[in-house]
Order: structure tokens, then C-alpha cells, then sequence
């Protein structure tokens, strides 16, 4: 996984605006540092919230710098010089902001904790009169239609899937919802365009009858309505694929999952802005505590030929999305992202943020699991294979606007469908890390022995993924494969109960939500076997969440536990 790392050195490139209309000046300004932020690391609940405290204590990420909010100092300091804020990023350490005068960016340049500075029009050339264009234009999709025809099928499974059983089960995860694990305490963040309807359609009711939406935000238009008639229906057809719920027609992979809709694309035109709208709406998936980000969606060439990508760009370094992509990955998300519809066009490569070395890929293959030809191709201009792997992403069944289900196509279909499936391997095997699925997901496809560049390590098997997560030929790896706590609530003394596999040494630490560690038993012997321990005089540890942490340095186990 790549370290982020923002390099170069103090840089001011000051260009006045072509533009004769009255709109001001852009600025992207890189920060120092986030000095007098009033905010520390070592207390997190301040700026993340306790979801995603417990995803960082599982997967053993330290809580870093970059966590932190960009300093309201610098804002404040920047707002006193009649700058407007139009956008900050704490990933990227960032601000795109507007002034009236080029004199008054000029003085801001001057300030110590600007890093570097340079003009940002080119970002807003769709406000200043820049032609827009359709968004799905450069995609390769089979619009839905209520005239397509479907089958219908009948299954003896958890679900009766309709017409969706297909796709559910070319990966198996039908398997998996018949043991109950079907995404229950998993939550997904869904990147898109809008969520035309969801708040009213039938395919979504169990979602809202049982508060498994979680929220929305739109990162586009600040406030703005993601449900509205009038926005995209692309984000409204992608959540069907893991949340739809109905019996006979459509079930998605994850259809007790948890969602938060978060808009990050302007449907009507495409602008290099909205990458880094992508960064926000992973950044707030972060800190409300998703595990899994769905993003149905790829940047290479804009309306503003200025802004355009090349092939090049596509190293997993050097987009913005693609940055932010794999900050998300090094959080502990697990990012799911469409390989792009370009595969039978000019462009025919993957677009950003599918390169990130991170990122899960998913390109797409027909219903009979054959290669689909618009699904975009690897490698990446590094030379890494991609896609991941692939799954149904032509003649996919969605759920349409306003009611009843059909046939669409492309890969936007094709990456829900495994980041639901995904959701159900992480509820039945919840200690494992991201890469640690990654991995597992792509060793149980069809083709993991000879991966290529247009189905990567192929079409998943589910079963296999958790099989190779929670049988033997994992758990021989490990030191240790079973970690039990009670009582469950505790009061004064919580009992551990730990299997290993041979005789090792280990630490025990009991953290609060906030991260921080309240009791430890430091260098544990612990034989070969089932061993009891016990954390004692805890009465006077306050009511709430805690975190018990097992480690031997390299391997860690947790557990939940409620006082």
C-alpha cells in the first residue's frame, strides 16, 4: 500500500483569469502542515467517530496526521484576507479558494504556512461557461428500460432472487446469505451521481423501514436533495444491485447492509472538480465509520480538454481521485471501484481511481461469465494487471425509476455487485483487514492461477473467499484463531478465552471509543490450546463501547465488549 505522501517544495505559479466575466479568481493552495489545529491525534473522537475508531483498532492503522481537520487557523487567516473557501480537503491538506484580486492572492502567497499556491480556473471552466456534456456519455451502457425482457427464476435459498439470481449466483454469495450473512453490521459508502426516487421506491423499502440508510450528503451542491426526481438515477440503480429487496424480481448482494448515499458527480457535465468532490465524499465515509466504499465511477477526459488525463496518468499515483482512493485504503476501507465502459472505444483502458494499487477493480463479463466487450481493459500504465477481478455487469438487473426492475449495462453494475458481496465475506469473517479480503476474493476466482488484463483474477467464488479466511490453511498462518469474551456486558472482570496454535506471548489491551487504552496485561504466556485470562477491577471504567485487543506483535484479534 502506498504511503501518501505530498512532495515538492514551496511553488507559486500566479496566473491571471482569461475569463472577462466577474466570477473572481481560483486558487489551489497546499498547506504546510496542520499546526494550531486544535485537534490531537491522541484524542480522535474530537474529529472521527467511534465506528471508525473501532475499523482503525481492528486492522491495527494508527490514527495519523492526516486524520486530523485542516487548521482553522490557516482558514481563518485566509478568510481575513477577503478570500472565500470553496473547498478543503484534510487528506490532501488543501484549499481552493476565490478572490476578487490577483494582489490579494499575492499576500496570501506571502504567508508562512502556504506550501504552495497556483491558479485554479481551469477547475470552474463549467460555471464560467464551459459547454457540458452528458455524464454517461463516454460509458458504454444498455440504458434500462421497463420493456426489457427478464426471466424469472425460483431458488430454495435465503432469498428468492427473481430475475437477479444470475448474478447473485455466478459468485456465489447466495451461499453465503443462507448462512446469514448477508452485509448485517457492514456499512458502504456509495459514491455516485444521485439517488433519484430511493427515498420512495419499493426496492428500497426494507432499507428505510429499518433505518439501514444511514444518511446522504452531496458534495456537489452542498444541502441539495440526493433523492430529487430531477438528478441522476445512476447511484439509484447501483445501490439496488446491494440493497434492493424484492422477493421475485431483484435482491441485491448485501441487502441488509448499512448505506450512506453520498453524491460526488455532477451528472450533466464532466469537470476535474469533481475529483476532488470524490476525496470529500471519502474522507466524510471515513470519519462516520464506512467500511466499504462502492464508486461506480472514472475520470479520464473532461468537457475541458485542458483537464484531460492521459494513459500515463494511470500509474496509481498521480490522479487526485486516485490519491484519495488510496487514502481511503490505507484508513481501512475496503474501495470498490468500476473498471470504466471504455473498453471497445479509443481510450480503452481502465480509468482513474480503478489504477490504485489499493483500489479493488471490478471489470464486468456477460451472464454467461463471458468477457463484456465495453468493460475497460489494464494494465495500468505501471504495468500492474487489472482489473481485479469481474462479475456480471451486462444485462445486469437494476431497479428503475419509478417502480419495477430491467436489464442494464456496465461496469457501474458490476463493482456494486462485489462490493455487496464483499460486505457479506467481512460480516462472517470481521477481523480480517481489506487487503487481507482483497487477496482472498482474488484467490478464489476463476482464473487466479493466470490473470490477464480483461478479467483480472476473474469472476470470485464467495464460498472459496471464505473458506480461505476461516479454514485451516488461514488459521495455520495464525497464532491464534479464536477469541471469546464474557460476560458480554461486563461490569468488573471480562474472562478471554484464546485458542492458539502454538505456545506464544501476547498483549491484552481494553480500549475505550475514544481510543484510548484504559487497561493492558502486557507479555501474557499463552500455551498451545484453549487458555482462559481475565481482565480484572474494571468497576471503575465508565459505561460504554470498548475495544479488547489481542496481539503478538504482528497478528491481532478484537472483540467488542459493552460495560
Amino acid at each position: 500500500m502506498k504511503r501518501f505522501i505530498l512532495l515538492g517544495v514551496f511553488l507559486f505559479t500566479l496566473l491571471a483569469s482569461a475569463s472577462s466575466q466577474n466570477t473572481g479568481y481560483f486558487y489551489l493552495v497546499k498547506l504546510t502542515d496542520k499546526h494550531s489545529s486544535g485537534y490531537s491525534i491522541s484524542e480522535p473522537a474530537s474529529f472521527l467517530s467511534q465506528k471508525s475508531i473501532e475499523r482503525r483498532l481492528v486492522q491495527q492503522i494508527p490514527v495519523a496526521e492526516s486524520d486530523l481537520p485542516v487548521s482553522p487557523a490557516y482558514l481563518s487567516e485566509l478568510k481575513e484576507t477577503g478570500a472565500e473557501i470553496i473547498y478543503t480537503s484534510k487528506w490532501l491538506n488543501l484549499v481552493i479558494l476565490r478572490v476578487d484580486r490577483p494582489e490579494q492572492a499575492m499576500q496570501i502567497s506571502r504567508k508562512p504556512f502556504i506550501r504552495q499556491m497556483k491558479s485554479a480556473d481551469y477547475l470552474f471552466a463549467r460555471q464560467r461557461g464551459g459547454e457540458g456534456k452528458p455524464y454517461f456519455d463516454n460509458e458504454v451502457i444498455e440504458k434500462p428500460s421497463s420493456r426489457t425482457k427478464v426471466r424469472s427464476y425460483k431458488s430454495q435459498a435465503a432469498y428468492n432472487y427473481g430475475a437477479s439470481l444470475n448474478q447473485v449466483r455466478m459468485i456465489n454469495i447466495d451461499q453465503l446469505h443462507a448462512l446469514n450473512f448477508a452485509g448485517k453490521g457492514i456499512t458502504i459508502g456509495v459514491i455516485d451521481a444521485g439517488f433519484n426516487s430511493v427515498d420512495v421506491m419499493q426496492a428500497f423499502d426494507s432499507l428505510r423501514a429499518n433505518g439501514q440508510i444511514l444518511g446522504t450528503r452531496d458534495f456537489v451542491q452542498p444541502g441539495n436533495n440526493v433523492y430529487h426526481t430531477g438528478i441522476s438515477t445512476h447511484g439509484t440503480m447501483v445501490l439496488s444491485t446491494m440493497g434492493g429487496n424484492i422477493p421475485g424480481q431483484l435482491i441485491g448482494t448485501a441487502p441488509k447492509a448499512s448505506y450512506w448515499l453520498l453524491r460526488s458527480e455532477d451528472a450533466v457535465s464532466e469537470y476535474l472538480m469533481e475529483e476532488y468532490y470524490w476525496v470529500n465524499a471519502a474522507e466524510f465515509a471515513d470519519s462516520v465509520g464506512v467500511d466499504i466504499i462502492n464508486s461506480s465511477l472514472g475520470y479520464s477526459t473532461f468537457d475541458n480538454p485542458a483537464e484531460n488525463h492521459t494513459y500515463s496518468d494511470m500509474d496509481g499515483n498521480t490522479t487526485v481521485v486516485t490519491i484519495g482512493a488510496d487514502m481511503a485504503a490505507a484508513k481501512g476501507i475496503l474501495v470498490v471501484n468500476s473498471a470504466g465502459n471504455s473498453g471497445a472505444n479509443a481510450w480503452k483502458y481502465i480509468t482513474a481511481p480503478a489504477d490504485g494499487d489499493s483500489v479493488l477493480t471490478v471489470g464486468a463479463v456477460d451472464p454467461a461469465g463471458a468477457y463484456a466487450y465495453f468493460s475497460s481493459k489494464g494494465p495500468t500504465a505501471d504495468g500492474r494487471i487489472k482489473p481485479d477481478v469481474t462479475a456480471q455487469g451486462q444485462q445486469t438487473i437494476v431497479a428503475t425509476v419509478p417502480t419495477g426492475v430491467a436489464g442494464g449495462s456496465g461496469t457501474s453494475f458490476s463493482s456494486p455487485i462485489i462490493a455487496g458481496a464483499a460486505a457479506c465475506l467481512w460480516q462472517a469473517n470481521p477481523t480480517f483487514t481489506n487487503m487481507e479480503l482483497i487477496n482472498a476474493i482474488r484467490m478464489s476466482s476463476s482464473q487466479s492461477s493466470s490473470p490477464d488484463n480483461l478479467k483480472g483474477w476473474g469472476i470470485p467464488d464467495f464460498m472459496l473467499a471464505n473458506s480461505f479466511l476461516t479454514e485451516s490453511v488461514i488459521h495455520d498462518l495464525k497464532p491464534f484463531h479464536e477469541l471469546k469474551t464474557f460476560p458480554n456486558p461486563f461490569s468488573s472482570r471480562i474472562s478471554i478465552e484464546l485458542t492458539a496454535n502454538y505456545p506464544i506471548v501476547v498483549d491484552i489491551k481494553l480500549i475505550n471509543s475514544t481510543g484510548k487504552i484504559v487497561n493492558s496485561l502486557i507479555g501474557v504466556e499463552i500455551a498451545k490450546g484453549k487458555n482462559i485470562i481475565a481482565l480484572n477491577n474494571l468497576d471503575r471504567f465508565p459505561a460504554g463501547i470498548y475495544m479488547l485487543q489481542v496481539s503478538d506483535g504482528y497478528f491481532v484479534a478484537t472483540e467488542k465488549v459493552i460495560k
